[in-house]
């Protein structure tokens, strides 16, 4: 899906068995991770208790290169991070890694995720006279642990006080000058992972994927609410917010997520593909051939084609040097933007009946670009199948959901946004199976933008834009 939706985020750390090249194999950790946030990225190494940073702007093979990485030094930990904004501008002051250094020493931040009190936070702080230097999440959760820290006798209990005071979603890590801490929000909306080196050195990611990119074993998820804390005597456990079999974002699976990454015991993979299945259950078409739109629709096409019995074809091909934020030209070259980034094969669909499988629809004007590339190419048919529910509702938890006013099924019945994008027909995954794509999993599923039932309480006294423009007001005054 092009242009709607945008990624969260993606945390990478590594804490050594022995000092060594971590910043390398952070760089490939975040490089697996890119596809969660192509805005900017950052690593801190840590060299006994020395730490050095680099981030930037862009995607991590810009802003990391050969020197850089040299620059950074070796270490025993590190930890890294690959940015989309959904709280924050672009710019890199909002760039995480966070690095602060306060009385009881240095720290350093990474997270995934979006704090539902994270307005209330700042004017909290900057009435004590704090000052922020970016607008994101991040630097309020930096401010309650430090604050903590003042009388926690360790860093890793002044993270277990401060998620008493922040709420929302987060998989966070923090790195002080001899440990590393991953923490998991109690509802575990964002996914945080264990894995292990064959030399014994643990590593956290966002997604499994990330450790195969450096030959390490996922271990497990981290629970909904635990603290895992990694030093010089071991691996332990904090589990005072646990309790709750956790509530993550399900589209983690339907969109974020890499289709080889194994996510709460469940495949991706296998996850859209039973999505296409449920579609096809729900929606059956007579067609003569099924495609997906890159990249997150082809399983999810695939499965479609599979229970349908019908020849399942490649039908665009995608421009893979444009990452999926790939920055819009002006509005008014938008129309033909959809172009440089995606093409239709008109071999796969010229007079043909062809099934559309995309991820989503958000405001529809995507959608109807798509859909007139394949009947451009010469497709007599384009019935469209969306592997998940209509977005009703926003999301307040780190997904890029827009306000109502923004959602075209918040506007339009199911026949005018078929009409309004073009296609002979529309299906949409129903609530019901999308909580059933990966039946193995170890936790429930949040699907607030999609029925406006959230697991916890969101701010009711303002939508979610003036939530989010409150927070980095200050910045454009």
């Amino acid at each position: 899906m092009f242009g709607n939706i945008h990624e969260e985020c993606g945390v990478f750390g590594i804490y050594a068995k022995e000092t060594g090249d971590v910043v390398a194999q952070t760089y490939l950790g975040l490089y697996a991770l890119q596809h969660r946030g192509q805005e900017s990225c950052g690593i801190v190494v840590n060299d006994d208790g020395v730490f050095s940073h680099h981030k930037g702007l862009g995607l991590v093979n810009q802003v990391f290169d050969k020197e850089k990485i040299e620059a950074l030094g070796k270490g025993k930990i590190a930890i890294g991070h690959v940015r989309y904004s959904t709280t924050g501008k672009p710019n890199v002051s909002n760039a995480q890694p966070l690095v602060v250094r306060h009385i009881k020493g240095h720290m350093a931040l990474a997270h995934n995720g979006n704090l539902t009190n994270a307005r209330n936070l700042r004017e909290e702080f900057e009435l004590k006279g704090m000052i922020f230097q970016s607008t994101n999440d991040t630097e309020a959760i930096s401010y309650t642990i430090t604050q903590e820290r003042l009388t926690a006798p360790s860093i890793e209990e002044a993270v277990n006080q401060a998620m008493y005071k922040i709420k929302g979603a987060y998989s966070l890590l923090v790195m002080s000058p001899k440990k590393l801490i991953a923490a998991r929000d109690p509802n575990g909306f964002k996914p945080l992972q264990l894995g292990e080196l064959p030399d014994g050195s643990y590593v956290f990611s966002s997604e499994s994927c990330a450790f195969d990119s450096i030959g390490a074993t996922l271990v497990r998820d981290l629970k909904p609410g635990e603290i895992v804390v990694v030093d010089d005597s071991g691996i332990r456990s904090i589990t005072d917010h646990c309790g709750s079999k956790g509530d993550m974002c399900v589209f983690e699976y339907v969109y974020f997520a890499r289709p080889d990454s194994v996510l709460e015991g469940s495949s991706v993979h296998m996850a859209r593909i039973k999505a296409g299945e449920y579609l096809w259950q729900e929606h059956p078409v007579d067609a003569d051939v099924v495609i997906g739109v890159p990249d997150s629709g082809l399983d999810a096409a695939l499965g479609f084609a599979q229970a349908g019995g019908i020849p399942y074809g490649i039908g665009f091909v995608k421009n893979r040097y444009i990452g999926r934020t790939f920055i819009q030209p002006s509005q008014a070259e938008r129309t033909n933007s959809v172009k440089i980034k995606l093409n239709a094969i008109s071999s796969t669909v010229k007079d043909k009946r062809v099934v559309m499988v995309d991820d989503s629809i958000v405001r529809g004007t995507t959608s109807a670009r798509i859909v007139k590339l394949l009947r451009d190419a010469g497709a007599k048919e384009v019935h469209v199948r969306i592997s998940c529910p209509p977005f009703v509702a926003p999301c307040y938890f780190g997904t890029d959901i827009d306000s109502k006013e923004h959602l075209i099924a918040c506007r339009m019945n199911n026949q005018e946004i078929c009409k309004f994008i073009g296609a002979d027909s529309l299906g949409y995954l129903s609530i019901e199976n999308v909580r059933k794509l990966a039946p193995n999993s170890k936790c429930n599923f949040c699907t607030g933008c999609f029925d406006e039932k959230y697991p916890i309480e969101v701010p009711k006294d303002m939508p979610k834009d003036k939530f989010e423009t409150k927070i980095s007001e200050k910045e454009n005054s």
